[in-house]
């Protein structure tokens, strides 16, 4: 199993980072210095010469490392001593021969460059860890204007739509009434998803939750729950971002359609809605047992402007829009459209 390098650096940053006494600092530089100097005065039997250094190197880095910089160098500079007087002098002198300057030299080398890489090694974590809390506030800045846009916008949306619902009951002409209801269905299903797109970070949309709530406002919206009763089948499937929008308003006006033009004023019926995959396609379907479509109907030819638009935003997500007449009666509407 390979090492998780971002958990290690992770872990080595917070032993670095981690705030800690003076009193914590410098008992363990007092501690690590004794341990050393106790082993090596327990082990100096068993060592060849050439080893004088053996148990103190590992205190330096060690209080360096989580007690800082200064600390490691007292404890450097009292290893040194310790070294130098008590394990390559003899009792009572201090030994100056090349070969004992000559590992003194070795050892202070050794430390210097040991401390120093570790200043620098902490140096450059806490500017990094600075740097990613820097980066962590302007991303959090951005989300919280991103959801604040998204808010505004929707709140425009339905604004919007409002004003046109207002609008409608200064119109007596049937045909603009009907036009004004659907702009302002259309433009409150666009506020709906701009709701579920306030997640900047969120790359895909859960389609079938959607398909939930909007069935019930449009059934809502149209007066008609109690009389079509709408079934759903929806798998659950995240559809990209870019094409929940379109999807969202293709599925609003079919629907819509089936429930103005299946049944006649008063008449009950049902609506089946089914979302599934289908190897590398979506299949969405919207069915009802209602009248059915006109004879000679053809799609491409309608003057519904509601299916002229399903139609137009089916090609914009590379779909293809399918209506026809089914047995024993009513009419299905089916989109195609590729999963990714």
């Amino acid at each position: 199993m390979k090492p998780d390098i971002s958990r290690i650096f992770g872990t080595i940053s917070r032993l670095i980072l981690e705030p800690r006494s003076t009193a914590f600092r410098w008992g363990f530089a007092v501690l690590s210095f004794a341990v050393a100097l106790a082993l090596r005065w327990v082990v100096d039997d068993q060592l060849q010469d050439g080893f004088p250094f053996l148990t103190f190197f590992p205190a330096v880095v060690m209080t360096a490392f989580f007690c800082g910089i200064l600390p490691g160098v007292v404890v450097a500079v009292a290893s040194f001593a310790a070294s130098w007087t008590l394990f390559i002098s003899e009792p009572g002198t201090l030994d100056m021969s090349a070969q004992a300057l000559t590992a003194m030299a070795f050892f202070t080398f050794i430390t210097v460059t040991d401390v120093v890489l570790i200043a620098i090694m902490s140096r450059a974590i806490r500017h990094l860890d600075e740097e990613r809390n820097r980066s962590a506030a302007m991303a959090e800045q951005g989300r919280l204007m991103f959801n604040e846009l998204q808010h505004r916008v929707s709140n425009n949306l339905a604004t919007v739509a409002g004003l046109l619902t207002i609008q409608r009951r200064a119109v007596k002409d049937e045909t603009a009434r009907k036009a004004l209801d659907d702009a302002a269905a259309r433009i409150n299903v666009v506020a709906r998803m701009k709701r579920l797109l306030h997640d900047p970070t969120a790359q895909e949309v859960d389609f079938a939750a959607f398909l939930r709530d909007m069935t019930h406002e449009v059934i809502a919206a149209a007066g008609v729950e109690e009389r079509v009763h709408v079934h759903l089948e929806c798998a659950r499937i995240a559809i990209p971002r870019d094409r929940a929008i379109p999807l969202g308003l293709i599925t609003t006006e079919l629907l819509s359609n089936a429930i103005e033009h299946a049944f006649g004023a008063g008449e009950e019926g049902h609506v089946e809605i089914v979302l599934r995959r289908n190897g590398t396609k979506v299949v969405l379907r919207i069915a009802d047992d209602g009248h059915g479509l006109p004879a000679g109907f053809v799609l491409e030819e309608t003057r519904s402007l509601g299916l002229s638009i399903a139609r137009q935003f089916a090609l914009q997500i590379d779909g293809e829009l399918v209506m026809k007449n089914r047995a024993p009666k009513g009419a299905v509407s089916e989109l195609v459209f590729p999963a990714v």
